[in-house]
């Protein structure tokens, strides 16, 4: 059994590293996370093992994998941790005079949506913050949050892990990109929906999506003739062909629709798309956190009307 420690014979500063640690499960990542050098963290993480009677983090691959201690330790740490930051400061985090580096992912319908607003927010309110933001499936990204390595997913989640919380940004709803010209003056209702071949962006083409699964529930199918991971550039693969695009309304705010490609209501009953925010459950309180959550909400409202205003 490790020998109890009083609280006045611990230094305060090592719950901070460690809470970094335990966030991050990267040493040089935790450092850059605390502007400390990658020894100096080392050197805290050494003491800490001492202080704990406990390896608390062990290499593994890349990174760093917590021990069962860690993980009992990490939430009430990191609660004890929030509610410092909290009685320091009326947000616990000064966007304004400090460095720090968030890591998201998002698709680009999230990436036309949020970020020209929220880039000009940081840029002009925020100039210490720096984004990293990467683009993964919905699976990853839900593990990426969970495993740490990043700090919000964005996206569109059916079912999320225990341990990941979420925040609706925006509640969007389908529409139908195609060629104006291959309706022939007659309208897109559903009988010509399902008879026609369509086109689906995605990551992979096993992923689960909305419109599939609402389809199959009522019955019916519909042929995915075109699955593919790049939206660039899949409304110029639609035009002078018979295909069928059912997107979320908002990638398409900003297209240019030429002399033919029309975007259409969906013909048939579809769910709306919740967009959402997700983290780990154990960065709910985190000041830092909470402070980029409510920028991308008010980044989001802006867009939202502006989609809108298209509409």
């Amino acid at each position: 059994m490790h020998q109890a420690h009083s609280l006045r014979s611990v230094d305060l500063n090592l719950l901070v590293v460690l809470d970094a640690l335990l966030t991050e499960r990267h040493v040089s990542r935790a450092a850059a996370r605390l502007n400390m050098s990658q020894p100096a963290v080392s050197h805290a993480l050494a003491r800490l093992r001492e202080l704990l009677g406990d390896p608390l983090l062990v290499r593994q691959g890349g990174g760093l994998v917590p021990t069962i201690r860690a993980l009992e330790i990490a939430q009430p740490l990191a609660d004890a941790l929030a509610g410092v930051r909290s009685v320091l400061g009326p947000q616990g985090f000064d966007p304004q005079g400090t460095r720090h580096r968030f890591r998201l992912s998002m698709s680009d319908y999230g990436g036309a949506m949020l970020l020209p607003n929220l880039v000009r927010d940081l840029r002009q309110h925020a100039p210490g913050i720096d984004l990293a933001i990467s683009q993964f499936s919905r699976e990853a990204m839900a593990a990426g949050v969970c495993d740490g390595d990043l700090d919000l997913g964005l996206g569109v989640f059916p079912v999320l892990p225990p341990q990941v919380k979420s925040e609706l940004i925006i509640n969007d709803d389908y529409a139908c990109l195609l060629d104006r010209r291959t309706l022939e003056g007659k309208p897109l209702d559903a009988a010509a929906y399902f008879s026609r071949p369509h086109a689906m962006v995605a990551m992979r083409d096993d992923t689960i999506n909305e419109v599939d699964e609402t389809l199959a529930r009522s019955g019916h199918t519909r042929r995915l003739a075109l699955v593919l991971p790049h939206w660039g550039v899949a409304p110029e693969l639609i035009a002078d062909t018979d295909l069928i695009l059912t997107v979320a309304r908002g990638s398409l705010r900003d297209l240019v629709l030429g002399d033919h490609l029309i975007i259409l209501p969906a013909p048939i009953p579809l769910p709306p798309v919740p967009y959402v925010q997700i983290w780990h459950k154990s960065r709910d309180r985190d000041p830092a956190l909470r402070w980029l959550r409510a920028r991308i909400l008010q980044a989001a409202g802006r867009g939202a009307e502006l989609q809108r205003k298209d509409g």
